[in-house]
């Protein structure tokens, strides 16, 4: 059965601001089964961290989610009160921010913070659940008798991205949540965290939302990729699938671009630039900048449909050669 973990369907996310109402997701629409890894990949500002955010409830305020629907288990999250989202939050899905040093509260001890994320999952006391705590600073690799007395503002990048990593995962989520968790921190770093990463996924067997703007670290990492463009999901497929046969039209100029080592080619850039979602183009998003576009792609949204075995994509070349994609 698709998505029998998580179905993200029709999601329209608004943010009100002084220049008007930026429409910041389009219709989203996601799956994902148990212990499967999705990577949501696309540029800056396509959404990937509003959708994220919208599936754990965490929209505030200038921002709305206006329709839309996250089961999540079979349960609808927008339909559910604030007190019976934080049951939900933290204890079955977990979130690692894209600044980790930003996301630890400064004026509490780093023990204290992940005692605190134990204790509300696992419905302990705060003194039971710092028993807890040398394991899971241990099992990212942190020295804990060093690190559970420190403040946020004295780790480093990847001690602080460590200690969110135990936090997120010391409660085994069915569904980790992480948003771009290696974007702040040096090359080196960022190859430890994601080997790191990698392992404890294994053997917790949680099911993974990888949020990057890196289409080889999506690759590596994840089982499926989603790519998103201007608030839509444009395309997805099995990670080797979508870079060996790529369909959409973004998604070709995505790979397009990436230099290859070894290889000696002229990079291809997409041409045109992002819209902006405050008056963004009617019918499909790309359409302005798209070299195949005709009529109706001005007029119409395509619908993500089943272009070939398992791989999905909303494109009106496509819409006529599958049938329209529903959960």
């Amino acid at each position: 059965m698709r998505g029998s973990l998580l179905n993200v369907k029709d999601l329209r996310v608004v943010f009100y601001t002084y220049r008007g109402v930026i429409k910041a997701l389009n219709g989203v629409r996601l799956w994902l089964n148990e212990e499967e890894r999705l990577a949501i990949v696309g540029e800056t500002g396509c959404g990937k961290s509003v959708t994220a955010l919208a599936i754990m409830r965490l929209i505030e305020s200038p921002g709305e989610i206006k329709s839309g629907q996250v089961e999540f288990l079979g349960r609808d999250l927008l339909q559910l009160s604030e007190e019976e989202m934080e049951k939900i939050r933290g204890k079955h899905i977990s979130m690692i921010f894209q600044e980790p040093v930003a996301a630890l509260n400064p004026v509490f001890k780093v023990g204290f913070q992940v005692a605190e994320a134990i204790a509300h999952s696992q419905n302990i006391s705060l003194k039971e659940a710092y028993d807890l705590v040398p394991e899971a600073l241990t099992m990212v690799g942190l020295d804990w008798k060093r690190t559970i007395d420190l403040y946020a503002h004295e780790l480093s990048g990847g001690m602080a991205q460590r200690v969110m990593i135990a936090m997120a995962l010391a409660v085994k989520p069915k569904l980790l949540i992480a948003d771009e968790p290696t974007s702040a921190l040096d090359v080196t770093i960022q190859a430890q965290i994601l080997e790191l990463l990698d392992n404890l996924v294994k053997v917790g067997k949680n099911a993974v939302i990888f949020i990057t703007h890196d289409l080889a670290v999506a690759s590596e990492f994840c089982d499926k990729v989603a790519v998103m463009y201007a608030g839509n999901v444009v395309e997805v497929a099995i990670s080797d699938e979508i870079f060996a046969r790529p369909m959409h039209p973004y998604t070709v100029g995505l790979i397009d671009s990436i230099p290859l080592v070894g290889q000696r080619k002229e990079l291809r850039g997409i041409p045109g630039i992002v819209p902006d979602l405050v008056d963004p183009p009617s019918g499909c998003r790309f359409h302005p900048r798209c070299k195949y576009v005709f009529e109706k792609c001005k007029v119409e949204l395509p619908e993500l449909v089943e272009a070939s075995n398992d791989h999905f994509v909303a494109c009106h070349l496509y819409s006529g050669g599958g049938s329209t994609w529903q959960p």
